[in-house]
């Protein structure tokens, strides 16, 4: 008799599943607001003027090309800078082959896709991915930290 009064006791001290999504979708809530300020507090210190999408990345187009506009489907090939907010280079194409991917096949962040998406050949622009549009809580495991947010330096070569 005991036991059974115990159990029905720590089942109402437990938190429903609902209670449990509610705390969690709060403490996203907060973990995505600060790193929003976090961007922001850096632009800011820089002196950059971005553009925001709707899914939050920032970008900036420093120097237009001529080419045609990167497309679904299309294999986009680029030099890039990868940097975290702290200014660390954590990966570069530099003294490399440019890199490549399919755009719209997935591979890459998410923030990369969208941000060639605006891009044509001959362009080069400044990104800010924020971690959901990066790698997101686990980071990459070999240089990208946890929930780190990163900043595209890209040049668009070619489509092919």
């Amino acid at each position: 008799m005991f036991i059974s009064c115990q159990g029905a006791n720590q089942q109402e001290r437990e938190p429903s599943r609902q209670q449990l999504r509610e705390s969690l979708l709060g403490a996203n809530t907060m973990l995505i607001d600060a790193e929003d300020q976090e961007i922001e507090d850096f632009i800011q210190r820089h002196g950059w003027q971005m553009n925001e999408t709707g899914s939050g990345l920032r970008y900036d187009i420093y120097q237009e090309g001529t080419g045609p506009k990167a497309q679904k489907d299309r294999i986009a090939v680029f030099h890039y800078t990868v940097r975290l907010i702290t200014g660390d280079v954590i990966y570069s194409s530099e003294n490399k082959e440019p890199s490549e991917f399919q755009i719209g096949r997935g591979g890459v962040e998410s923030g990369l896709e969208e941000g060639m998406l605006l891009l044509r050949v001959g362009d080069q622009a400044r990104f800010i991915l924020p971690s959901h549009l990066a790698h997101g809580v686990p980071g990459d495991g070999v240089k990208i930290p946890k929930r780190a947010t990163l900043i595209y330096d890209i040049e668009l070569v070619e489509l092919k």
